[in-house]
């Protein structure tokens, strides 16, 4: 028997019911679209399934990893793809492509991205967090005189432990600008024991404008500094960044551009 619009009406409403308590969001939104195109095209059913699966997975793994961007607390979005690397002779694109495919967190090595301010050097890190959210990585990104600040609360608070326990379940943690602001000798200390504790266990990548000559302004301990670049430096690699500031470019370009003449103009 050849059932009524309002049966019709019926099954509609329960099967979209089953799909929400099942948390087939893909099937619910494609499943119309998706059966009119199979008896159009005269598709059996295993493959109009297929499809609606297909569907599924997608959505759950785009649902992931924007899961996966949003718990890594990014201030801003910057891509691999936008960052110019010929402005930077030092850092060569194809290494940086190979660092993207994720084999150092396998391995739980360290980047330590260190140079001249205003080489971009937030925007690669990132670019290559970015790249670990999509492969499913647990990442953090920290500016790391907030992460020293928050490390400073959790032990007056008695509650380090804890909060340690959280990123030893990471795959990769961001220390942006470290030795940008100076630290106090306790925070030091905590920054040094949680990098010792993740220590072939979980991948870092630091950025710095600071030489490793000049790591002593950060920890006021030059036996403290040798052991923590130690740890960071036997399974890793270094991205020395050399050259001018693209902000400094910018400014100057401005300034020209502002006066009437290009960089170029002896005038």
């Amino acid at each position: 028997m050849q059932q009524t619009p309002l049966k019709e009406q019926g099954s509609q409403t329960l099967l979209e019911m089953y799909l929400r308590a099942l948390d087939l969001e893909a099937f619910q939104d494609n499943y119309q679209a998706y059966a009119k195109d199979a008896t159009r095209s005269g598709l059996p059913y295993e493959r109009f399934l297929l499809a609606l699966c297909e569907a599924e997975v997608s959505h759950r793994k785009a649902q992931k990893i924007e899961r996966a961007i949003t718990a890594a607390k990014f201030p801003f979005v910057k891509e691999l793809g936008t960052y110019d690397f010929t402005a930077v002779e030092s850092i060569q694109k194809t290494h940086v492509l190979e660092l993207a495919q994720g084999g150092y967190m396998e391995r739980a090595e360290n980047l330590l991205l260190v140079g001249t301010p205003g080489l971009g050097k937030t925007h690669l890190a990132i670019g290559l967090a970015l790249a670990a959210c999509r492969q499913n990585k647990r990442v953090r990104f920290y500016r790391t005189a907030k992460l020293v600040d928050e490390l400073m609360v959790m032990q007056h608070n008695l509650r380090l432990s804890r909060f340690v326990a959280k990123f030893e379940k990471l795959d990769l943690l961001i220390l942006d600008e470290l030795g940008f602001f100076p630290v106090a000798k306790e925070g030091s200390q905590l920054l040094f024991q949680l990098v010792s504790d993740l220590y072939e266990r979980v991948s870092i990548i630091i950025t710095s404008n600071l030489r490793f000559a000049e790591w002593n302004q950060i920890f006021a301990d030059e036996v403290m500094t040798t052991a923590f670049i130690d740890r960071l430096t036997h399974k890793g690699y270094i991205l020395e960044f050399t050259g001018e500031s693209y902000r400094y470019r910018h400014r100057l370009s401005q300034s020209f551009l502002d006066n009437g003449t290009t960089p170029s103009d002896p005038h």
